[in-house]
């Protein structure tokens, strides 16, 4: 696999994506043209050298802390929202290898009949060969989010970077859909989102990407060529690191 090119940032970066997003404008469900937009996307940088696997949550479908879940017991909820982001992990691979980009997606659970089982030695190869690799089933545990999957994952592939792809530009001082007032934040730190309780990410996806020394950096991939925009540091985003003067 040709190395990235100097313009990018990073190397080798994890793509979270809310399964809210690939709702597109329906109410539930998978819209495949937003899920075919987001593929091309990644397509773009990563037939440039860019190593990308995603991490996609399940909300589109099921979520296991809603009123869909009604008085479910907790663990069986989660293990739906898991199914869920399996059969957006397969969605998401069918659009990205309709455009000629291999993937792969492997599940934290056990399902060889659609995904590889995760191992982490092969997902590695899988990116060095130029690959895009769809992580599914979050950490294949309840009472875990997705985001606490894609930092997991971000940090065993050794990744330069955990991108969350939004539905907002950035981190916000409030809900800009709902305050006009809000104002984005440039950079943060860990600490600062942790301490003002910003709701970027669960409080553990934080502290393992804090600990890991991996920035996150929240972007709206809605957005028309936001994702390479992001990598090459021309976006419009929030970077979230251990100190802002880094950033």
């Amino acid at each position: 696999m040709p190395d990235a090119p100097s313009e990018f940032r990073y190397k080798r970066v994890l793509l979270k994506v809310s399964g809210e997003v690939l709702m597109g404008d329906q109410a539930y469900g998978i819209d495949q043209n937003t899920v075919a937009t987001v593929a091309q996307a990644v397509a773009s940088v990563a037939r440039d050298g860019v190593e990308i696997c995603l991490v996609i949550g399940g909300g589109n479908i099921f979520r296991g802390v809603s009123k869909a879940a009604g008085d479910m017991d907790r663990a069986t909820a989660d293990y739906m929202g898991m199914l869920a982001t399996v059969m957006n992990a397969l969605a998401m691979q069918a659009a990205l290898e309709k455009i000629g980009v291999p993937t792969r997606v492997q599940s934290a659970l056990t399902m060889n009949a659609v995904a590889e089982p995760y191992v982490r030695r092969r997902a590695l190869r899988h990116l060095e060969k130029g690959r895009v690799v769809i992580f599914a089933a979050g950490v294949g545990a309840p009472f875990f989010t997705t985001d606490s999957g894609a930092a997991l994952r971000a940090a065993e592939m050794g990744c330069d970077a955990l991108l969350k792809g939004t539905s907002v530009d950035g981190v916000y001082t409030a809900d800009p859909k709902k305050d006009k007032t809000a104002t984005r934040y440039e950079t943060l730190t860990y600490h600062d989102v942790l301490a003002k309780d910003l709701k970027v990410m669960d409080a553990s996806a934080i502290a393992l990407m804090r600990d890991s020394g991996i920035p996150i950096v929240v972007f709206s991939i809605r957005e028309d060529g936001s994702l390479r925009k992001t990598l090459t540091g021309e976006g419009t985003f929030t970077v979230i690191t251990s100190n802002v003067k880094s950033a």
